[in-house]
């Protein structure tokens, strides 16, 4: 919105020249959302404290400990996010960009399906919500509708192709069959910070490191100059993703504020469902799925536990792990909530660093 309204006046008044770059706008996205997060995370708890009474239903077959420590919690925090990014993206990016609206009908759209889910478990006093097959109905839904949508505005041979890591120029071409595979590119890191999402804090931080290295990557695949220089696939138009990844850096850290250990508020799959969908949207916009896929190596790893725990009992009728998604197996080892947090994040971050290492080598 500003950069409609400030922009046509830059020639007359040079300081409105600033909002014509993205990274100053990516700047006022993360500002934007941190102060509305902050603004309204305290009566939005209250509210939602008053709403739910109990708060979120905890699993059962869960840490037994998680029953009394977070019991009474609210959950629905993924509005908080939500909103923060859906005000901060319209205020700061250019609305006419194609990607922009594309990525926000996956965000607002899974976080429509989390709030459904979220409601049935706060309202029935069960924690199994939504039936796994109707959200995954639903997911591949929208995931088929965004990734037609990008393969209709990406430039051709990528808009059916999948770029290689660490080649410059190899493609694996796939035809109406990026359709499927972009889509279950967006529903798996969906479900898998879904599954991420069970300790407080564990998420919001690897989706902000997930966020600001997608950032980065699509600013320099938006850009003619940077993607020539690091001979990358440009990919005109994400640029403007930038300003939305940055939002969710912002809304993010508002949200951490009160997410930290012991949380005041869960986000839920309200939040979840839409962060790992927002995130596995940008990856195929900006041709860099499987760099998702080291980048969100934390995410990846979580639903790899539950994948290789559930086909291990079923086949053999013994268990890798403790419990799963694997946080849960460390806290059965002996480990501390923050302990187990804290050096996920530090892996976010290494991993982030090593998918980032990628636009270079090639």
């Amino acid at each position: 919105m500003l950069y409609h309204l400030l922009v046509p006046f830059a020639d007359e008044f040079t300081v409105f020249n600033v909002f014509r770059y993205i990274t100053f706008r990516a700047g006022g996205a993360i500002l934007t959302a941190l102060v509305v997060c902050f603004l309204v995370g305290p009566s939005f708890i209250r509210w939602l404290r008053a709403k739910q009474k109990r708060g979120q239903p905890i699993r059962e077959d869960g840490p037994q400990s998680h029953l009394l420590t977070k019991a009474g919690t609210p959950t629905m925090g993924g509005f908080l996010i939500l909103f923060s990014v859906v005000v901060s993206t319209l205020l700061w990016a250019d609305l006419t960009n194609q990607y922009v609206w594309l990525v926000l009908t996956v965000t607002i759209g899974y976080g429509l399906i989390g709030f459904v889910d979220d409601y049935r478990k706060v309202t029935k006093r069960t924690s199994a919500g939504l039936s796994a097959r109707g959200k995954l109905v639903l997911q591949f839904a929208i995931a088929f509708i965004a990734v037609w949508w990008v393969m209709k505005i990406s430039p051709e041979p990528l808009a059916t192709s999948v770029a290689v890591p660490f080649f410059k120029n190899l493609l694996v071409p796939l035809s109406v069959g990026f359709l499927v595979f972009g889509a279950l590119v967006v529903v798996f890191i969906s479900n898998a910070v879904n599954l991420t999402d069970g300790l407080d804090g564990l998420a919001i931080v690897p989706v902000m490191v997930a966020s600001a290295s997608f950032g980065l990557i699509s600013y320099v695949v938006g850009n003619t100059i940077f993607a020539d220089y690091l001979q990358l696939h440009q990919v005109p138009g994400t640029g403007e993703l930038a300003i939305l990844c940055g939002a969710l850096v912002g809304a993010g850290l508002g949200f951490l504020w009160f997410n930290a250990p012991p949380a005041m508020i869960f986000m839920g799959d309200t939040g979840s469902l839409s962060l790992g969908g927002t995130l596995g949207a940008i990856a195929v916009a900006t041709k860099h799925e499987i760099v998702l896929g080291i980048v969100g190596g934390l995410f990846v790893f979580e639903a790899t536990s539950v994948i290789v725990q559930v086909a291990s009992f079923k086949l053999t009728g013994k268990r890798v792990f403790r419990m799963a998604p694997v946080h849960h197996h460390f806290e059965q080892l002996g480990w501390k909530e923050p302990t187990i947090v804290i050096r996920f994040w530090i892996i976010s971050v290494i991993l982030a660093l090593i998918g980032l290492a990628t636009l270079k080598l090639r």
